[in-house]
């Protein structure tokens, strides 16, 4: 959530600026605002409406030196005066992600010494803070001293009028980069904000601060030691963070996914043996101890380890337990030193999961395996195995081709534990390689529903609620259609096993209440039937996704879409795509933003 950009150059800055939050709004918002140092002085522009009118606001101001943010509102309401960055006394000026904790003792403190608050922010503090300790005449001192004392999670950007080509950034527990330039830096919350300026970019580690000259640049650890971190080039392109033929980004990425599964499985495609390997060189040791396997995740990547479940404990055969990453660590569990503590983030910096991974490295698990699609994000450097997704950016805030791409690494995972435990022999192996070889191709053919499925949409525009049904590994697959209408739509939806119909949720089912099922050719079709019966028989109007051969035959107020093909244990993935698809179109019907839904942030970056 919120989006961090700043910069110091000899030219006017405001509006790469400007821009930069543009390529943020992704990450959810509700205000936006900018400061620059101009003549000793700072000039403010704010904004409690989008970036589209912030950019108007700016454009006769000038600054070689600035920071920016789009705020995602935790302490204040919505506003411009809540909006960033906050100020203290026209001299210092803060941007700030995260939430600072110990906000109101500190606040009580310094109104006691005169800090007049202005907003209802927790950020707020932080500029009053460095202001406290300015006297000591340095910017980064003042800083360092602030960031002691301050408990909660944080990235910031920070300047002051009087020192005009100095910028200090700091990062703990929110994720912050800084992008290296030739006489001129930036940092940000993001790469895809910086692909107007430079690809080459240094990851700050937790705890780091930087401070930022026009010529160079000085990062220091927790401790106030001075450090060395690699430069890296970003193999991110503008035309990956660009629309071009889609009308919204959630649509974009949904047909993105067989290059991104295809991405995603290159080097096990192209080879012809599963390797524990790919994982990271200390697999082929973790491996083989691993006695049973813990999922941390939330929302869709929790659901994506759902399935994953089912997969570990019958192809593998090694217990499986799946937990939402922000329960984990605030309940007592028993902690055992051979499991596989495996944690899924599209970004690496989901606030509670990488919470649940320290906890449990904590409480002394030492097998950690990340699944993420960000390089040098914190959730792959507090992991000693990794497996990155390689879906490329994901702008919509409704996760797609994370979320995909996620199930396919899982299906990895899933079958080098098989190999290890001996449930894997060669020609089972070669059959299930050859599957997901095939598998971006089959994704193709279900992406050229997508017509049927609009139609099937306009059913929806008047409903208010929904049901989602599935059985077995497709149930997980329910939850995440129902999780996805609900997200872009504002369509109430509930997700059940279909067998749990009788047990409560039968009493919904009327002639406004739409069920969907995923009904796929498996040893729980003919229950799942019996299940579709049921509903047909109180009035319900039933939409059933079903693979080739299901039988299930389209009558009045039961609409079938009928599959390409049946995919076996890959069948989560391809039933997937036409419930992206239904909500993306259902939220077309419904007028509603599409890759911006009310209320919601790309990256949860905050408990």
């Amino acid at each position: 959530m919120c989006g961090i950009v700043g910069a110091v150059a000899k030219r006017n800055i405001v509006s790469m600026l400007v821009n930069g939050l543009l390529r943020l709004e992704y990450r959810g918002y509700d205000s936006a605002g900018l400061v620059v140092v101009h003549d000793a002085k700072l000039e403010r522009v704010r904004s409690a409406g989008r970036v589209a009118e912030l950019a108007t606001k700016s454009a006769n101001t000038y600054g070689e030196l600035g920071i920016a943010h789009t705020r995602w509102a935790t302490h204040g309401v919505p506003s411009e005066r809540n909006a960033h960055p906050h100020m203290s006394r026209d001299l210092i000026a803060v941007v700030h992600n995260g939430i600072i904790e110990n906000y109101e003792e500190l606040r009580t403190e310094l109104t006691a010494q005169g800090y007049e608050f202005t907003s209802d922010t927790d950020t707020e503090v932080i500029a009053h803070l460095i202001h406290s300790h300015y006297a000591q005449g340095s910017l980064l001192v003042a800083t360092q001293m602030a960031l002691s004392q301050l408990v909660g999670a944080y990235a910031i950007g920070v300047v002051a009028a009087d020192n005009p080509h100095q910028l200090i950034a700091a990062r703990k527990g929110s994720p912050l980069l800084l992008g290296v330039g030739v006489g001129e830096h930036f940092v940000a919350s993001d790469m895809s904000a910086l692909l107007q300026v430079t690809k080459n970019v240094v990851y700050l580690e937790e705890g780091d601060v930087v401070e930022v000259n026009l010529a160079n640049y000085r990062i220091f650890d927790q401790q106030g030691n001075a450090v060395q971190r690699a430069v890296h080039v970003s193999e991110l392109d503008n035309d990956s963070v660009e629309l071009g033929e889609y009308q919204h980004y959630m649509q974009k990425e949904i047909h993105e996914q067989p290059q991104a599964l295809a991405n995603t499985l290159e080097s096990v495609c192209n080879s012809q043996s599963l390797v524990p390997g790919i994982f990271g060189a200390e697999a082929n040791t973790i491996f083989p101890q691993v006695e049973s396997i813990l999922i941390l995740a939330c929302g869709t990547s929790n659901h994506s380890g759902q399935v994953a479940k089912y997969w570990l404990e019958e192809i593998a055969g090694i217990p499986c337990n799946v937990e939402i990453a922000s329960e984990y660590r605030y309940r007592v569990s028993v902690p055992n030193p051979k499991i596989l503590v495996v944690t899924i983030s599209q970004s690496g910096e989901t606030a509670d999961t990488l919470a649940a991974l320290i906890h449990a490295k904590a409480t002394g698990h030492a097998f950690t395996l990340a699944i993420c699609n960000v390089p040098e994000s914190a959730i792959i450097r507090q992991s000693k195995l990794r497996l990155l997704t390689r879906a490329g950016p994901e702008i919509g805030v409704a996760s797609t081709k994370a979320f995909t791409t996620q199930l396919a690494a899982l299906f990895l995972l899933t079958l080098v534990m098989a190999k290890l435990r001996g449930r894997l022999n060669a020609d089972r192996e070669q059959q299930f390689l050859h599957e997901l070889r095939h598998l971006p191709a089959a994704v193709q053919k279900v992406l050229a529903l997508e017509p049927k499925i609009a139609e099937m949409a306009k059913h929806f525009a008047n409903k208010h609620h929904a049901l989602f049904l599935g059985r077995g590994m497709h149930f997980p697959i329910a939850a995440e259609g129902a999780l996805k209408l609900k997200e872009i739509s504002y369509i109430h939806a509930e997700a059940y096993p279909a067998g749990e119909l009788k047990h409560g949720p039968l009493a919904l089912v009327d002639a406004d209440m739409p069920v969907v099922s995923v009904a796929p050719n498996d040893t729980l079709l003919e229950k799942l039937k019996s299940n579709l019966q049921e509903v047909k028989a109180r009035g319900g109007e039933l939409f059933v996704f079903a693979d080739a051969q299901t039988h299930i035959k389209e009558s009045d107020g039961v609409h079938i879409l009928q599959m390409p093909e049946h995919a076996g244990f890959l069948s989560p993935i391809l039933h997937t795509i036409p419930l992206q698809l239904l909500a993306y179109y259902v939220a077309l019907e419904k007028g509603t933003d599409v890759d911006k839904p009310r209320n919601l942030a790309k990256s949860v970056t905050v408990e």
